[in-house]
């Protein structure tokens, strides 16, 4: 068999003695009945296919009359589109300070604008040290300063909610909040109809 445990084998490579029986069961799973492994091999060539070796453990081994070339190809596409359905965001933190200065600000920015274009989600969080805590109207000026600032590239999933000594938020990428916001819009939503009766008719004087 080959060593690759997602392939299975198939015709002479599922090496059995020319008598071992076999249950086969054709490419819609229809019952072929008992046979020995030569005649199954045969079977498949003469129907232009291949012979594939299902159930290894089974008593008796099951095996399959099916083209493998086309069920590989379904298969792989298959995994492929499930790859990407499930391909995994990740989530950047961008920690600012109630005294940041302008320049650690822009630069934070720069990083935050980065991730998004990425496909990546960011937390931005906002520290306060000490007495900062009675100033919390600062994190959230400075939140909304830096939502305003990276608009262009994402938009704010989760306002702003203190944790602790921080306040954070999340942004995401305008992709992802373009795609949330269809998958949530109502599917009996309908546009507004048009209004044809609402201005009354005028009559040119003669």
């Amino acid at each position: 068999m080959k060593s690759n445990s997602k392939e299975l084998a198939i015709n002479e490579e599922i090496g059995f003695a020319d008598s071992k029986m076999l249950r086969v069961v054709g490419n819609d799973g229809e019952q072929l009945g008992m046979l020995t492994y030569a005649a199954a091999l045969d079977l498949a060539y003469e129907k232009g296919v291949d012979l594939v070796l299902i159930a290894p453990q089974a008593e008796p081994p099951v095996c399959r009359v099916m083209d493998y070339g086309k069920f590989r190809f379904e298969r792989d596409k298959k995994e492929k589109e499930a790859r990407k359905k499930q391909q995994i965001v990740d989530i950047k933190e961008i920690q600012l300070t109630c005294r940041i200065d302008t320049n650690d600000f822009n630069t934070k920015l720069s990083h935050a604008k980065r991730f998004l274009s990425g496909g990546d989600k960011v937390k931005v969080i906002v520290k306060f040290k000490g007495r900062q805590m009675a100033h919390q109207e600062i994190g959230r000026e400075l939140l909304a300063k830096f939502e305003e600032a990276c608009a262009e590239h994402g938009t704010v999933e989760k306002r702003p909610v203190l944790e602790g000594r921080a306040m954070s938020m999340m942004v995401i990428p305008l992709k992802a909040s373009a795609k949330k916001a269809k998958e949530e819009k109502p599917k009996d939503e309908k546009p507004a109809a048009e209004n044809k009766d609402q201005a009354p008719e005028q009559n040119s004087a003669q």
